[in-house]
C-alpha cells in the first residue's frame, strides 16, 4: 500500500514538474517576444540615415549658422509645462493653452536649447500673449502665431548662441476656453 502511494505521489509530482516547466516556458517566450518587438523599433529608427535637404536650404541662406539647424538627427525637447494665458476678443477674453516642442537637428542642438528653456519659454510667452482671440480661432491664425514663435526663437539663440538652434515650434497641444 505504501508503494501505491509513493506511485501516485510521483506521477502527480511529474505532471506538476512538467506544468511548472510549460508555464516557464510561456513566461519567458512572452518576455523575449516583448523585448524584440519594443527594441526592435528603437534599433531600426536609430540605423535609419536621414536624406540631407539642407543643400538646397544652405545655398539659398549663404549662413554657416543655418545649415547648423539643418543638419543632423531630427530631435524634439519638450517644454516642461504647457503655457496658459488670457488674449483678448472681440467678445470677450479667453484663456489659451499651448503645449510646445521644439525640432532640432543633431545632439549639440538639443543639449542647447534645453541649457537655454527659460530663455525659450520666456520668448514664446512674449510671442504668445501678443496674439488675439479672433486670429487664434482660425487655421491661418494658428499657422501665423507658429510662425512667428520660430522666427523669435531663432532671433533670440542666434543671439545668445551664435546659432540657429531650433528648427521648428511645433504645437503638440492647443485648448482655447
Amino acid at each position: 500500500m505504501a508503494e501505491k502511494e509513493l506511485e501516485l505521489e510521483d506521477g502527480g509530482s511529474k505532471k506538476k514538474l512538467i506544468l511548472i516547466i510549460v508555464v516557464a516556458l510561456v513566461l519567458i517566450g512572452g518576455g523575449v517576444g516583448a523585448w524584440m518587438f519594443m527594441g526592435g523599433d528603437e534599433a531600426a529608427t536609430e540605423e535609419q540615415p536621414m536624406s540631407s535637404t539642407a543643400s538646397s536650404s544652405d545655398s539659398n541662406s549663404g549662413a554657416p549658422a543655418a545649415s547648423t539647424a539643418q543638419m543632423g538627427t531630427a530631435l524634439y525637447v519638450a517644454m516642461p509645462r504647457p503655457f496658459v494665458f488670457n488674449v483678448p476678443g472681440s467678445g470677450r477674453d479667453r484663456i489659451v493653452e499651448i503645449k510646445v516642442q521644439l525640432l532640432v537637428r543633431g545632439p549639440d542642438n538639443e543639449e542647447t536649447a534645453k541649457m537655454h528653456i527659460p530663455m525659450i519659454e520666456g520668448t514664446l510667452l512674449k510671442v504668445f500673449s501678443s496674439a488675439n482671440a479672433d486670429d487664434l480661432v482660425t487655421e491661418a491664425g494658428k499657422a501665423a502665431i507658429r510662425e512667428q514663435a520660430v522666427k523669435e526663437v531663432k532671433a533670440a539663440m542666434k543671439e545668445i548662441t551664435g546659432r540657429e538652434v531650433v528648427s521648428q515650434v511645433l504645437f503638440t497641444g492647443f485648448v482655447m476656453q
